[in-house]
């Protein structure tokens, strides 16, 4: 399954690669989601950014055909940005790339994740739900932009 790939943190290099990926295999878009957002996500944490890429491809610029964001603060483990290229799903890739945040979070001191899932997103909603997570109906996400 996923042993035509490799699972690795992210390099500033491969920011457009990365971006590239989330246009076309994650559903919705966010305020953080052009190339000084994931910059400034890479510069405070280096490793958060977990991607899979295919054996052998060029590291730093090079193809990338998964992600997830393992970010921790220090108190709360954190899930964004879990997205495998429609060509590479139901290889593995999800569920390997979860583990690697998981195991980073572990390592960390991190005691329970969390995962941001739209609602309209049945195929996500489901990729979560297999993976051990559920919704805690007695919260609401509540946020404020703060920038135009």
């Amino acid at each position: 399954m996923i042993q035509d790939f490799v699972l690795r943190t992210a390099t500033p290099d491969e920011i457009p690669a990365v971006l590239a990926l989330w246009a076309r295999a994650a559903k919705g878009t966010s305020i953080t989601d052009d190339a000084d957002g994931v910059a400034a996500l890479l510069a405070r944490d280096p490793e958060c950014l977990i991607v899979a890429a295919p054996t052998g491809s060029e590291r730093d610029g090079g193809e990338i055909v998964g992600t997830v964001i393992a970010g921790w603060d220090g108190w709360r483990c954190h899930l964004y940005r879990l997205a495998v290229d429609p060509a590479h799903r139901r290889r593995g890739l999800g569920a390997a790339l979860l583990a690697a945040a998981e195991a980073r979070f572990t390592a960390l001191g991190g005691r329970r994740a969390d995962a941001m899932v739209l609602n309209d997103n049945g195929l996500g909603q489901r990729t979560w739900q297999a993976a051990g997570y559920g919704p805690e109906p007695q919260w609401s996400r509540w946020v404020k932009p703060l920038t135009a």
